[in-house]
């Protein structure tokens, strides 16, 4: 999976964390978000041929917002909603997000 600085710009807008500015931090969570839409779009596809395939354009906004919503829960992990002091948080569900990705019945490497 390639990750241009492009989009680490469009990840750190979205969140507006200083904290998690570091190339790093931000590659993590773009990968792990891309892995999961990979194994949504192509579910088929073996280990190895996943690792080499890239976000299809029309889902990278899909991409931002999933990482966003992953850094958002960090430290949350596991939780729908939490309340603490008169604080009430719920986070959006991951397959939420993910119900918008075709998946593709089978995968030709070309």
């Amino acid at each position: 999976m390639t990750i241009a600085d492009e989009d680490r710009s469009v990840l750190t807008i979205l969140v507006n964390d200083s904290t998690i500015s570091t190339t790093e931090v931000l590659d993590t969570y773009l990968t792990q978000a891309g892995y999961k839409i990979i194994n949504k779009r192509y579910p088929f596809a073996t280990g190895a041929e996943k690792t080499t395939l890239d976000i299809p354009e029309e889902y990278k906004p899909l991409w931002y917002e999933l990482s966003a919503t992953l850094i958002a829960k960090r430290g949350a992990e596991g939780e729908s909603s939490h309340n603490e002091n008169g604080v009430s948080r719920s986070y959006r569900d991951e397959a939420t997000i993910l119900a918008d990705i075709i998946s593709l019945g089978e995968f030709y490497v070309l």
